[in-house]
């Protein structure tokens, strides 16, 4: 495949409602897309990177910098680049994973497309839908979340995800456990918020039947989650800990996780989220496909991984209405509690020009 170019894009897009975790409230997104040009397809990658590097370390304008500098004439130097062969171009600058993740994503895209085939096969799907989750943000009051939550509900959501943080964790679960009952599928994400000293406090927890808990403790500290899931009988999922199929073989022979979140942009791509995934299955642990606040974009191919086999919990996936009024895709909709699997070749959606062109901000055009 020869690839022509690359124009990176930002655009600007209000959320459908503030969202709010322990790392801060994001009212508004300004993401960063790719464009991968070939003589015969183009395709598009979503980096989803925060503006702030409070996730994680990267954020939009070091993304747009590593790009442009270094890893974007990286493949321009490199011969005959496809998907595949991404990852190993990349592989001598350090981190950068959602900017190096946005770049695979792409030229995927763009290469399936040339060969008339689906993402979701290529990746190895076997489900023509996914069962949606949906992620709640905390809120200033218990009655506000849990009119939050039936609402979720009401739409058909199968599963409802909780942020908690200090001060705002063991009353809410409970709340939400009593007004809704048992039968709900209920899990919670603590996005590092806590630390070893607070397991007995986040040992309340346990009485309320949770799916799991995600992330506790600060991302480096494998061995203060493996001491922890030793004390709750909750099981501990790892998300911002999971940055390969390398550190997740890690996690789990210290047995500091029995379930982990797979984020795409976390750990590089798409391609090393599937060694993730055949990782996980291998040693029977179970796996999810997180998000990131996507547009249809990211949502696509999100979509795509978690029609894998492995995935036997539902995901962030949510429709494109839990996040944003007006997509930059078509709108994924929500029915009966899943989402189709796109069918179409590469991710199988395109950017639709007019919302598009009313949403960027700025934009690069780079030749190779």
């Amino acid at each position: 495949m020869k690839l022509t170019g690359f124009e990176l894009r930002r655009i600007g897009l209000p959320l459908a409602a503030p969202f709010r975790t322990s790392f801060g409230t994001q009212t508004h997104r300004d993401i960063l897309l790719v464009r991968a040009v070939t003589g015969d397809a183009e395709g598009w990658g979503e980096c989803v990177t925060l503006p702030d590097p409070l996730y994680s370390e990267e954020y939009v304008d070091g993304a747009v910098d590593v790009l442009t500098r270094f890893l974007i004439p990286a493949l321009a130097g490199a011969d005959d680049v496809d998907g595949a062969r991404v990852a190993t171009v990349l592989a001598p600058f350090k981190g950068h994973r959602m900017a190096k993740a946005a770049l695979e994503m792409a030229v995927l895209d763009a290469e399936l497309k040339e060969l008339g085939r689906p993402l979701a096969r290529e990746l190895g799907a076997v489900h023509p839908r996914v069962p949606c989750g949906v992620s709640v943000g905390i809120m200033d009051s218990v009655p506000q979340l849990l009119d939050a939550v039936g609402g979720y509900l009401e739409q058909g959501y199968v599963r409802v995800k909780l942020k908690i943080e200090p001060g705002w964790d063991v009353a809410p679960v409970r709340a939400v456990r009593n007004r809704f009952g048992g039968e709900v599928l209920l899990q919670v994400d603590a996005n590092t918020a806590y630390t070893l000293a607070d397991a007995r406090h986040l040992a309340q927890l346990d009485a309320f039947d949770l799916l799991l808990i995600e992330q506790p403790l600060e991302e480096d500290d494998i061995l203060g989650h493996a001491q922890l899931a030793r004390q709750l009988s909750t099981p501990v999922c790892l998300d911002e800990s999971i940055t390969s199929a390398r550190t997740a073989a890690a996690a789990i022979s210290l047995g500091a996780c029995s379930v982990i979140n797979i984020k795409p942009g976390r750990v590089g791509g798409y391609l090393e989220a599937r060694r993730i995934h055949d990782l996980c299955v291998a040693h029977g642990v179970a796996v999810w496909c997180g998000g990131m606040l996507e547009t249809g974009i990211g949502r696509a191919a999100n979509v795509a991984l978690a029609a894998l086999p492995g995935f036997t919990l539902p995901g962030d996936t949510s429709a494109s209405d839990r996040y944003y009024r007006t997509d930059i895709t078509s709108p994924f909709v929500l029915d009966d509690g899943y989402l189709d699997v796109p069918a179409g070749a590469g991710i199988g959606v395109e950017p639709l020009a007019e919302e598009l062109d009313a949403t960027t901000t700025w934009t690069q055009w780079i030749p190779l």
